[in-house]
């Protein structure tokens, strides 16, 4: 076969991939990721996540759940529900409720340090915080870093009041600190060597009275603080969400400018593109299909829990759509579901060239590249997996490539290297057709991820043209 001839029959028959920088409008591209790197920095919990995703609805013409329960629903109607502030909802109804949804299922939670029940302690004239991790994280990414608290409080009256100390730049910071490297002969697993127990941080030195015979005075000079700011007791801990998290600002990384360093893009990267994604839709106002944003709390500890994605929460609230648009039969939703389909958006391993081993090369998403399509997840045996079937697939792959989404294929990990879930599966369980798609990230559960403005900005593609739906 001559030269040429094998050149055509390698453009025909060879799947090649390119940089999306080639193609797409930079200037759409940085606009875009300006304004997620706001809403990135202010979203450090899922409860604060939570609140300016509900604002940003707002601003769109979407309004709670409750507000149809006397008009009932139509097509076009917007609509958003949350969830123990923790988890939300948002939908934009379609012609018939009943044909079935197209959804983007994410999670708004993040590795972090919730803090204990009873957290406060002094030990050898030092206040500290005592920890528990929370998610899968290395724990001493977590050392020597400076740390925010961040929290709601139920006070003993009913009350509820919001925590933040150290994401401002006058704010002080807290400090979980590290062995010096002169007398840290400890060897061993990372894992075994860094514990959780010894996750405490410092929090204040200086005593509210002189004298060896007052217990705890610089346990109480924290406490007095706490109490000046915001009216809290020590009891208040008990009925409280608070959690240390990075006080680090999103930042542009590299010199180019064309990657973003923020703590928690896994997974609010996908939960923002998402939610803006919905707000977006050209066919907003006249919908043929319904279309949904889940969001949910706990999946990074197995979706557990009421704000969970096996929660049921999600499933009474399509109920309860299904009834303020007049069907009444038994098993509607379960019709309803077998009819949906679904991307499961969490984010995807990025190519670090330091860490080649980590990753099969012909299998692996590469920043810049567009979204991350991962036909299953799970470890070893692919267990713990859903695997989304070729049908799906192909509608999939043809949508995206007949609207120009760069997209591009991906598993998690070489095989037996390790692994991990996603939401998708609790979704297949109930009959929704689904695969994951999402952002590709560099050094996932760590206090400070990366990720491309490019794939960033392709995620948000992706999800408006299949929210959009249609047949291709």
């Amino acid at each position: 076969m001559k030269r040429e001839d094998a050149k055509k029959l390698s453009d025909k028959l060879t799947m090649r991939k390119r940089s999306t920088w080639f193609s797409l409008d930079k200037e759409e591209v940085f606009a875009y990721s300006k304004e997620y790197m706001k809403f990135i920095g202010k979203s450090v919990t899922e409860r604060l996540a939570v609140k300016n995703l509900v604002d940003l609805l707002e601003s769109r013409g979407f309004k709670p759940v409750s507000s149809f329960e006397k008009t009932g629903v139509k097509r076009g109607d917007r609509i958003y529900l949350t969830k123990d502030n923790k988890a939300l909802i948002a939908t934009v109804i379609g012609e018939d409720l009943k044909e079935g949804i197209d959804m983007v299922a994410a999670h708004l939670d993040a590795p972090r340090l919730d803090l204990k029940p009873s957290p406060l302690v002094e030990d050898s004239e030092i206040a500290m915080l005592k920890t528990h991790y929370y998610g899968g994280v290395k724990k001493y990414q977590w050392l020597n870093i400076p740390l925010a608290f961040v929290g709601t409080v139920i006070k003993s009256n009913g009350e509820s009041v919001d925590v933040s100390i150290g994401l401002k730049s006058e704010d002080p910071v807290f400090v979980i600190s590290d062995l010096l490297p002169h007398l840290d002969n400890r060897e061993g697993d990372f894992r075994k060597v860094f514990q959780g127990k010894d996750l405490n941080a410092m929090s204040g030195t200086i005593p509210i009275v002189e004298g060896k015979d007052f217990e705890n005075p610089v346990k109480l000079m924290f406490l007095n603080l706490l109490y000046e700011k915001y009216g809290l007791v020590e009891e208040d801990f008990f009925s409280a969400d608070i959690q240390l998290v990075p006080a680090l600002e999103p930042r542009e990384v590299g010199l180019d400018r064309s990657m973003i360093g923020a703590y928690g893009h896994d997974d609010r990267v996908c939960s923002y593109s998402a939610l803006t994604a919905l707000a977006d839709m050209s066919s907003i106002d006249n919908p043929k299909r319904t279309a949904m944003v889940l969001l949910f709390d706990r999946e990074e500890i197995g979706s557990e829990g009421v704000t969970g994605a096996k929660g049921q929460f999600w499933v009474t609230f399509i109920e309860k759509l299904l009834n303020l648009s007049g069907a009444k039969g038994l098993y509607e939703i379960d019709f309803l579901l077998e009819k949906s389909r679904m991307l499961s958006g969490d984010v995807a391993a990025g190519f670090d060239p330091t860490f080649k081993d980590a990753h099969d090369q012909a299998n692996v998403a590469r920043f810049g590249y567009g979204i991350a399509i991962l036909k299953y997840t799970g470890s070893r045996g692919k267990s713990g997996t859903s695997e989304a079937s070729a049908e799906f697939m192909g509608y999939v792959r043809r949508l995206l490539n007949q609207k120009g989404v760069h997209w591009q294929s991906t598993i998690l990990g070489e095989v037996d290297r390790g692994g991990g879930g996603t939401v998708a599966k609790f979704f297949a369980e109930r009959g929704v057709t689904v695969v994951d798609a999402g952002t590709p990230v560099f050094g996932m559960h760590s206090p400070f991820e990366l990720l491309s403005k490019a794939d960033l900005y392709e995620t948000y593609r992706a999800y408006k043209v299949f929210l959009e739906g249609g047949d291709v």
